[in-house]
């Protein structure tokens, strides 16, 4: 080998090993929670996880319908659709700029020579020429320290975490459009409870009116009777008000006008159980949506700070081109306008330390920040779990105390009826306990709308039939989930 070329080989690797001593350490894997925190809540362990179509399990027709439709075009999803395209045209991006990469150029020039230049036009015959140029560019970069591995790796995460937002936005919807859909069921039946209960007390009131004519009672009777009739209708009122608000609600969550919504008949509530699934700590993680985009992000943002590290490191690329130029156009196809060209680069990054380190700082900054909202979030799920668990077995609890309330006041009916028969009371007593039959039975209404809202509640919380091993990019060379990955490291 000669001299100079030794020389530039022992210059080319002291440089790079000057660069190599700056090279920061491959940072530890950020220690993230494996479990939710569950343990003592006190409630039923025997339930099941949701199916995907938890929403199914109401047996109600129209609850299909209103969900069918939203799925199929809500502004909500729409955007999250968009945000998914965006991440999927970034992996593609990712994996363009590695890898082998051609370029195509031509080119047809008129040039005219100067007269006072370094080759004046007397000595060549003419002042004016033609060039015409035709060539192909090839790049081949070799990715030695792997930062466009990182890039696509880092662009996939992205991607995932974007699919497991969308299913996030997905489950929040189907759970507002259950949630609204029986709180308008409720809003019926409290109607039909509110009509029968204005029946009930206008018959009071006849009554309280011929007892007041016949002077056996106060007029303060019939005032009474007033106040408490125009209480049921207020009632009746609030609740016919509060039906339309729900219907409007409906039709914003489907995109649609109150007068596109598809006519709705009032249905029985559906029942009501309160269970958690076995397991719930470990396997809520693997089963939120919001908690597998945020690891999502964290396995992004390691794959970021992989990239800013291997960008300290010196890029190698081997470069081709071929193509035929001539100044003569009518010889630019022929073979002796042949040209090529072949040979390696490489870039070091010797004068930009400061601008690395700074992107590498930030990368490093990122994924810690990511790693904190991993953490927050599996907590946050772990008290909206807790929470509605709770809250549903209270409810359950209230549920049976107030259908033994109903049973002992029915009891009652039973015995004012029982006494009108013999001739030992008027109706007034028996209308009165029916009263409170319907006051108790609307009660239990509330109670049961509030077991039905806590369940989807629930169902949203042990995240709705989504699980992260369902992952639309598992073709790619990076298929295994967050958790996965964890376990085959560990193994």
């Amino acid at each position: 080998m000669a001299a100079p070329a030794r020389r530039l080989m022992l210059v080319a690797a002291c440089v790079v090993a000057l660069a190599a001593c700056s090279i920061p350490p491959k940072p530890d894997r950020p220690a993230l929670r494996d479990e939710a925190p569950l343990a003592g809540v006190s409630v039923p362990d025997n339930g099941t996880w949701p199916d995907a179509q938890w929403w199914k399990r109401y047996a109600d027709p129209q609850l299909d319908r209103l969900v069918e439709q939203a799925l199929a075009g809500a502004p909500t999803l729409d955007e999250a659709h968009k945000r998914l395209t965006v991440a999927l045209s970034a992996v593609e991006i990712a994996r363009a700029q590695g890898g082998l990469s051609s370029q195509a150029n031509g080119q047809v020039q008129r040039q005219r020579l100067s007269e006072n230049g370094l080759i004046p036009p007397r000595f060549l015959g003419f002042t004016w020429y033609n060039q015409g140029d035709l060539s192909l560019q090839f790049q081949y970069d070799f990715d030695f320290w792997g930062k466009t591995r990182a890039a696509v790796a880092a662009a996939v995460d992205e991607a995932r975490a974007a699919q497991a937002e969308r299913s996030a936005a997905s489950l929040m919807l189907t759970s507002a459009i259950a949630d609204t859909y029986f709180g308008w069921q409720s809003d019926q039946a409290h109607l039909a409870l509110a009509g029968d209960s204005i029946v009930v007390l206008q018959r009071y009131r006849a009554l309280s009116v011929k007892r007041v004519d016949r002077g056996i009672d106060q007029p303060d009777l019939v005032h009474q009777a007033d106040a408490r009739l125009a209480g049921a209708r207020e009632m009746q009122a609030g609740y016919a008000g509060a039906a339309k608000i729900r219907l409007a609600a409906l039709a914003g969550l489907l995109g649609v006008a109150p007068a596109d919504l598809p006519k709705l008949e009032a249905r029985p509530l559906p029942a009501v159980d309160a269970a958690l699934p076995g397991s719930v700590g470990l396997d809520l993680l693997a089963r939120r949506p919001d908690i597998a985009a945020s690891r999502w992000r964290v396995e992004a943002a390691m794959r970021r700070v992989d990239q800013a590290r291997a960008q300290f490191y010196p890029d190698i690329s081997l470069g081709a081109m071929v193509g035929l130029q001539s100044v003569d156009l009518d010889k630019l196809l022929t073979a002796g306008s042949r040209m090529g060209g072949i040979g390696p680069a490489v870039h070091l990054p010797i004068f930009g330390r400061g601008q690395l380190k700074a992107n590498y700082a930030v990368s490093q900054a990122q994924l810690d920040a990511a790693a904190s909202q991993y953490d927050a979030t599996v907590v946050d799920a772990a008290r909206d779990v807790a929470t509605q668990a709770l809250s549903l077995a209270q409810i359950d609890a209230r549920r049976r105390e107030r259908q033994g309330q109903i049973g002992a006041i029915r009891a009652l009916e039973g015995s004012a009826a029982a006494r009108v028969r013999q001739g030992v009371a008027d109706d007034r007593s028996v209308l009165a306990a029916q009263a409170q039959v319907i006051e108790q039975r609307d009660a239990a209404i509330t109670l049961d709308a509030q077991a039905i809202s806590t369940q989807i509640a629930l169902t949203k919380a042990l995240g709705g039939g989504y699980h992260v091993d369902a992952d639309p990019l598992a073709a790619d060379a990076n298929s295994l989930s967050p958790i996965q990955s964890e376990r085959a490291d560990a193994r």
